[in-house]
């Protein structure tokens, strides 16, 4: 089980740091805490009590038009939106699969970029499924972001905003089953969310803060995706938010993930997993493990063995659950899904070994699902 021959891996970096002189994002609200954001107003000279009201409307009400503000002063109410609510993003185009119930939305941004988001509706829940960076500087080969390159990092504001659209749409009732609301959110969309820490966690911060200073969900209903930033995995760890932490692992051995993914060079297995089993042991809280099953590349029964011993090393007490992903192929890539059969022998032989291991569900294959490819199509 040896990995194809490839390229010598570039030294990925850790954090992407913006480029000076780059134009930010417009400051929004919820890039702010409560103080800060009655901090601004006053130091525009605007009643700083106006900050909770714009707050109610934008994560209470989930308002978009600001005639609807009726408590607002009229003399001031264009003055107050623009300090608080500017336009983040515009939809460009919206596809629909599962009979309207999942839905892709490529947004562009201020800047021009483009990025996208998916909300999926379940009898039980429905997810919004966020990006946290405009492109990816992780490189990994199969996936149709990393091959597009990193333009910029997302704000908080900006990750925010694609889970109040999500809510937005399910208050009014424009998806399938009636009016809903938003229960759960995963950073698997565009980007590498640690790669961008400080305004993933704002995010989650605004998200999980009581109505009307964010959304008011719960954080075990959230789930922070990484390909194995072992610092910021440590980081996470400590900031005593029980998010879900999914690790996209794609291969047990660093032969096969130092060309599947590239940032393995840096951190090993042994260093990711460890970093991934300290999050569970510290927060009590399981970790996913991704695995996006590759025809003849990383589906084999032996590399199902072997990963199953790599996460019983740290013990059985139910740490971890495997999440095989049965893979979404680009146009024209050479990476292609598994066969049905080996992917339930890689299953069994999981279960075998005492690892909980489901398929995900392949919800979106006929609107281009995995993340990346609308964007590369404008």
């Amino acid at each position: 089980m040896s990995a194809p021959e490839t390229e010598p891996v570039k030294t990925l970096p850790l954090v992407f740091n913006e480029p000076r002189g780059r134009k930010k994002p417009p400051r929004h609200l919820a890039d702010l805490d409560e103080a800060g954001r009655k901090d601004l107003l006053t130091e525009m000279g605007l009643p700083g009590f106006r900050a909770k009201q714009l707050s109610t409307h934008y994560f209470g009400r989930l308002v978009d038009d600001p005639a609807e503000m009726t408590d607002l002063p009229a003399t001031q109410r264009d003055e107050l939106v623009a300090a608080l609510l500017p336009d983040l993003m515009t939809p460009l185009r919206t596809q629909e699969a599962d009979k309207g119930t999942t839905r892709k939305t490529l947004w562009r941004l201020f800047d021009g970029a483009l990025v996208e988001s998916v909300l999926m509706r379940y009898p039980d829940r429905a997810t919004v499924c966020v990006s946290s960076q405009a492109g990816c500087g992780m490189a990994c080969p199969f996936c149709a972001t990393g091959q597009g390159g990193l333009q910029r990092n997302m704000s908080t504001a900006e990750i925010v905003e694609q889970v109040v659209a999500g809510a937005r749409s399910m208050a009014r009732g424009e998806v399938p089953g009636g009016p809903g609301r938003v229960s759960n959110v995963v950073f698997m969309g565009m980007g590498e969310p640690l790669a961008n820490y400080k305004a993933v966690i704002g995010a989650v911060r605004r998200l999980t803060d009581p109505s009307p200073a964010g959304l008011g969900m719960s954080a075990r209903g959230i789930t922070v995706s990484t390909v194995g930033l072992v610092p910021r995995i440590n980081q996470l760890t400590e900031e005593g938010i029980p998010v879900t932490l999914a690790l996209s692992l794609h291969a047990p051995d660093d032969e096969l993930r130092n060309e599947l993914v590239p940032i393995n060079t840096r951190f090993s297995v042994a260093e990711t997993v460890e970093a991934a089993w300290n999050y569970a042991r510290v927060t009590k809280r399981r970790v996913s493990i991704e695995y996006a099953m590759m025809r003849g590349i990383n589906d084999q029964a032996g590399r199902a063995d072997l990963l199953g011993d790599v996460l019983n090393s740290y013990g059985d007490w139910g740490w971890v659950h495997v999440n095989l992903i049965p893979l979404n192929p680009t146009p024209g890539s050479k990476w292609t899904a598994s066969d049905p059969k080996d992917e339930r022998e890689f299953v069994r032989r999981l279960e075998a070994k005492g690892i909980p291991t489901t398929v995900r569900d392949t919800r979106g294959r006929e609107i281009d699902g995995a993340c990346g490819q609308l964007a590369a199509e404008a």
